[in-house]
């Protein structure tokens, strides 16, 4: 996968968001009737294809498409019809953690490409801002991912960025309340986000997901957490959840690095695993963003 790994360094270079793009594409991909590589598709409603990019948790966010489609065109002009691109993003993902200073692990290959994308099941399926534990819990399990994998996988934000339109309503109106915030932000860093994400300000301004190391992949995330520092509202209830196990997960990562990077690499893998197309089933995609 030396190939895949030279574009991507070569892309991060003038992309410092580039290696968290990549993440949260395989991510989005794996969460919606798995990983497939059904998120790359582009909408074409003659072939029966909705297109995930225009679900409400992609719209305008979603981005990475112009490395894996570099990594495909490579691929196929060295090794045509063999590497699907489930495969790449499954791949990409991987540099990407590692590029970024997380942890490296074997990427399981041998996933086929899906001939069909679903937006209704995106919005169904994909993590939102303002989940309570328990919904976020069922969205994991439904792939057979536990809490430990919940939280593991959550750390993932430690590197990329948000639109502030994500955060808003938990910056200045908080459960409908106008002008109030969500109790359990620390309140000097409440003013911090307030000040980057202004009441009627830009709602597709970004802020950091990982104030203290942005763009480095570490267990700053989990620490930040422990400080009232999250800044998606499904972040922080992972340690804000009094009694919850999510607590003693986010504890043991914030003191462990590497028993976070141990997890998470054991996470991403099951991840991966999920609902895979394998032996005759789907196709290996020419071109990703269409079905052959």
């Amino acid at each position: 996968m030396v190939i895949a790994r030279g574009l991507i360094e070569q892309a991060s270079r003038s992309d410092v968001r580039l290696t968290a793009k990549v993440m949260r594409l395989h991510f989005h991909d794996c969460f919606v009737n798995g990983c497939d590589g059904s998120v790359l598709l582009d909408a074409a409603p003659a072939d029966g294809v909705e297109g995930e990019k225009e679900a409400f948790q992609n719209a305008g966010s979603l981005d990475g498409f112009e490395v894996i489609d570099d990594i495909k065109t490579a691929l196929e002009n060295v090794c045509p019809g063999v590497v699907s691109c489930a495969d790449i993003l499954a791949i990409a993902a991987e540099i990407s953690i590692s590029l970024a200073g997380g942890p490296s692990w074997d990427v399981l290959l041998g996933r086929r490409d899906g001939r069909t994308a679903n937006r209704g099941d995106a919005v169904a399926a994909l993590p939102l801002g303002p989940d309570s534990l328990d919904i976020l819990t069922s969205k994991f399990s439904v792939h057979n991912l536990d809490t430990t994998d919940l939280v593991a996988l959550s750390g993932a934000h430690t590197f990329g960025r948000v639109q502030c339109g994500v955060i808003n309503n938990r910056l200045h109106n908080f459960s409908g309340n106008n002008g109030q915030s969500d109790p359990s932000i620390e309140p000097e860093f409440l003013q911090t986000l307030r000040r980057q994400c202004p009441q009627g300000g830009s709602l597709t301004a970004r802020v950091n997901l990982d104030p203290t190391s942005p763009d480095s992949f570490d267990n700053d995330y989990f620490k930040n957490l422990q400080n009232n520092r999250g800044v998606i509202e499904s972040d922080q209830i992972l340690f804000s959840s009094t009694g919850a196990p999510t607590v003693s997960l986010v504890n043991r990562f914030a003191e462990n690095q590497s028993e976070f990077f141990r997890n998470f690499a054991r996470s991403m893998i099951k991840m991966g695993n999920v609902r895979t197309l394998t032996g005759t089933e789907g196709e290996i995609r020419r071109d990703c963003r269409r079905v052959n």
